[in-house]
């Protein structure tokens, strides 16, 4: 059970990205061009970032009266396995940047020795940034997209003790075992973006707003991104 009660179900957010690519289509088709925003929102595991994205998607998507994904690394690994699928959105969605090539010409020896692992996570990503109305959670989003136009980034960050009671509950485990999750999980996403990025998540430049998990609720910090959002469109 444990980490997987974490996660929203992964067919509503396939679904999801499947709706926002068709829509995006449509939009293509026709002569209206609207842009749309893409949300990066990185988080200290423990903090409650999917519930804060899902509350975010539900305002997001009331407010403009267009569908918005949720993405997170399960789902772009599903789209992956799905060819067709993974195709339409890296053709539909958007094209990969230039800057990406030189990013990647940058970064760390073991970037060099998993490439073309990393580099279909960091089309994905880019691709579906691009196409906009997306929340993109985790997987080094902030970074991966920080010179794209549209994208913007939000970083959650709490306590100990209250990040330890938040996975305690949502994930059904004891105290201790929510502390063990909090450390192995923790140093596992501070070393993949290091590791592949050469960047460190923990650095507040990346990012337009900050949020402290202990003084404000999912809801709080979901209904400001949501005006933050609203404010740049």
């Amino acid at each position: 059970m444990g980490e997987n009660l974490l996660v929203p179900s992964i067919e509503q957010r396939l679904a999801g990205l499947i709706e926002v690519n068709r829509r995006a289509k449509l939009a293509d088709e026709s002569s209206i061009v609207k842009p749309r925003r893409t949300v990066t929102i990185s988080r200290e595991f423990g903090c409650e970032g999917y519930p804060t994205a899902e509350i975010l998607k539900g305002i997001l998507e009331k407010s403009s009266g267009e569908p918005w994904a949720l993405v997170d690394r399960t789902l772009v690994d599903e789209v992956a396995k799905h060819h067709a699928i993974s195709a339409d959105i890296l053709h539909n969605l958007g094209k990969r940047p230039r800057w990406l090539d030189d990013m990647f010409s940058s970064l760390s020896t073991k970037w060099k020795n998993e490439r073309d692992d990393f580099q279909l996570l960091a089309r994905q990503i880019v691709a579906i940034a691009s196409g906009g109305n997306a929340i993109i959670v985790g997987m080094g989003g902030a970074i991966v997209t920080q010179s794209m136009k549209g994208c913007l980034h939000f970083r959650i960050f709490g306590s100990l003790e209250v990040k330890t009671a938040s996975i305690a509950r949502r994930a059904k485990v004891s105290q201790a075992e929510a502390v063990s999750m909090i450390e192995k999980r923790q140093r596992a996403r501070e070393k993949f973006v290091r590791d592949f990025l050469d960047r460190d998540i923990n650095n507040p430049d990346y990012y337009h707003l900050i949020f402290n998990n202990d003084r404000s609720s999912a809801t709080q910090i979901a209904q400001t991104m949501a005006a933050f959002v609203e404010a740049h469109r």
